[in-house]
């Protein structure tokens, strides 16, 4: 029984395949088309689940898509005719592209896969975000909460899952939204709505929580239960082009920041109360979900999701023993769990949890995307005369060169192994491109498409974020950690998979700070070595970790042993294969292109090595830009 479940036109278009209750394949359309956030139909992702799965678009069983067209048209009209005659611009703006595209989902999948002759079916929103939540968690049982911008009408709901089935037992509609709330601030700060949250969250350690009180008093009313209202005569977003209305700029003194401005200390200090307001939110929410339902654990979804802070916070602080978030909570993942939903409610199929035991989920390490066998690397790297050294796994034993002109050339040179010689690179203090296996789901490179470097470095965090990632100096970089070194160097006691919490960086390794530097503020707390793993130690002692296990990511988990066998460290900088304006590389093609344009110094493609210092610099048939938009 082949499921497809379907999400898009709004951002991170997507595509999932279910077999009989086993995620088999799940790509974002971004990846192909290299459009960041891409909304259109996710026709090149559907090609590439097809194609992991082994079938034809006549061997689909179902299509679901993610929500409902004419309940979110329903919320779009209903909200113009309240804010009427306010916001016709933005309605004029927006109705074209629902009578050409969004309410023609049917027509669309129909034209788009003909061989699947079938009834399309339709999923809510907030359901499939709950649904890609608790049927992939290890949990018979959970609390569910989900909270994004808007779905259809919801904005929040909290759930309850038990083996097959999902009960969603309250809502908040839209306009009040968390999500909205932390896009306003994103917006204000000058950041690009629906991509710069992330920014968002990592300039919070540097400011003061000056204006939570401001928030509380003026923004948004939240009650015990974690319900809330936003008054509405601050935000602009729900009949308006932009987020904020005049009367949030006089709260907070002054107009936005400009796009692209350096943040000052205010915006720090406002990043900082958001951050706040929407941890303390989080936290209600959860205890009441807790008392109302009972259950042990918490399984979470929607862009929200996201923070891996206020997750963070939420597993120290909150009610549940533990707790279980989607890698690709925002709408990516709705295609997922719409496909979930199909086979376990709308087909009433059993469901076989797992409870928690280092990665034991059916999210298979969220590695569902495509792969390139070696055999495809080395075509594509001969067909443009890359110069490249072959290296064998680690482990395998070293076979004689089969075409001694190419051994003269240097061009199939076959070493005795790829681990060893970049981890090696990487404790030198080489920046390394690292292209393996499958592609992830969800926006973190979980060591598929990674960029990796050496946490010990004083400069390195710097270093990546302008020569690398162009990108702003502020912004932290995650570890990727043994699972069962993970005590030993971040004070948490689980794994932590999927990039979804933070952890303090244990007491042991931290750095004694004098009082000028603990008195430091601003952006001037960047420059302070806080730990003995400097470049993955945001200035609150927090890192975003990633934890590593043997049967998961079993060639990464092995480059992670060897750096601790050369450096006594089983911890290595881990952020995602792209620049700023793109989204992670998905081909060999895509990763050169990122390779070339910035100062990597090697490229691991699959058991290739390329050293930049070997490269032409121009390559017939390929091109790369020298300048980068603003995400």
């Amino acid at each position: 029984m082949n499921i497809l479940g379907i999400s898009a036109f709004y951002h991170d278009s997507a595509a999932a395949l279910v077999r009989d209750g086993e995620i088999i394949a799940a790509a974002q359309e971004e990846r192909f088309t290299r459009k960041k956030h891409d909304p259109e139909f996710p026709e090149h992702a559907i090609q590439a689940c097809l194609k992991q799965a082994g079938i034809e678009a006549g061997h689909i069983d179902h299509i679901v898509f993610y929500d409902k067209p004419f309940l979110k048209l329903e919320r779009i009209l209903e909200t113009y005719l309240q804010y009427a005659p306010s916001g016709f611009r933005s309605f004029v703006k927006a109705l074209p592209l629902w009578m050409k595209k969004k309410l023609w989902i049917k027509s669309l999948i129909q034209s788009s896969l003909p061989d699947y002759k079938k009834e399309v079916l339709f999923s809510e929103h907030h359901r499939s975000h709950a649904a890609s939540a608790f049927y992939p968690s290890p949990f018979p049982e959970a609390a569910i909460i989900t909270v994004d911008g808007v779905g259809e009408w919801t904005t929040t709901s909290i759930g309850y899952g038990e083996q097959n089935h999902i009960d969603i037992l309250k809502e908040i509609h839209f306009p009040h939204s968390l999500g909205m709330l932390y896009s306003a601030f994103t917006y204000y700060t000058g950041f690009r709505v629906n991509s710069g949250e992330y920014k968002l969250m990592g300039l919070a350690p540097y400011g003061e929580p000056k204006y939570v009180d401001t928030i509380l008093n003026n923004l948004i009313d939240i009650k015990e239960d974690g319900s809330f209202r936003l008054d509405m005569s601050f935000f602009n977003y729900a009949a308006g082009l932009t987020m904020t209305s005049h009367a949030f700029d006089r709260l907070f003194g002054g107009p936005p920041t400009k796009p692209g401005a350096a943040p000052g200390q205010r915006e720090m200090d406002l990043a900082c109360s958001v951050q706040a307001v929407i941890e303390q939110a989080m936290l209600k929410m959860a205890k009441h979900v807790r008392e109302h339902t009972g259950a042990r654990f918490l399984c979470l979804a929607g862009g929200v999701a996201l923070n891996c802070v206020a997750n963070g916070k939420l597993l120290r602080e909150g009610p549940f023993d533990d707790l279980w978030i989607q890698p690709a909570a925002g709408d990516a993942g709705g295609a997922l769990g719409a496909a979930l939903a199909v086979w376990h409610e709308y087909l009433d199929k059993p469901r076989t949890p797992r409870m928690y035991s280092g990665q034991d989920d059916r999210q298979k390490g969220s590695l569902l995307g495509p792969e390139f066998t070696d055999a495809e690397i080395e075509s594509f790297l001969v067909k443009y005369g890359i110069p490249f050294v072959k290296y064998r796994d680690k482990g395998a034993e070293t076979q004689r060169l089969k075409d001694t002109e190419e051994q003269r050339r240097g061009k199939s040179a076959i070493r005795p192994d790829i681990i060893t010689r970049t981890a090696q690179l990487i404790a030198n203090g080489k920046v390394v491109g690292w292209f393996q296996g499958r592609m992830e789901f969800g926006p973190r490179a979980l060591g598929s498409r990674s960029i990796l470097g050496d946490p010990r470095s004083p400069d390195m965090q710097r270093e990546l974020n302008l020569k690398i990632k162009f990108r702003e100096s502020f912004r932290p970089f995650a570890p990727a950690v043994l699972v069962e070194e993970t005590a030993r160097y971040f004070e948490l006691d689980r794994p932590s998979p999927y990039m979804l919490l933070t952890a303090d960086v244990a007491a042991p390794l931290r750095h004694d700070l004098s009082d000028e530097q603990r008195n430091l503020s601003g952006i001037d707390k960047l420059y302070v070595q806080r730990s003995q793993l400097p470049a993955i130690t945001h200035v609150d002692y927090s890192a975003r970790l990633q934890t590593v296990d043997r049967e998961t990511n079993p060639k990464f988990w092995e480059l992670l042993r060897t750096f601790k066998d050369l450096t006594g460290y089983p911890v290595l900088i881990n952020t995602s294969f792209n620049v700023r304006g793109e989204p992670i590389v998905a081909a060999p093609l895509d990763a050169y292109k990122c390779f070339m344009r910035t100062e990597m110094d090697y490229l691991v493609l699959g058991n290739f090595l390329l050293d930049k210092k070997q490269q032409p610099k121009k390559i017939a048939g390929i091109e790369w830009k020298e300048t980068f938009e603003s995400d």
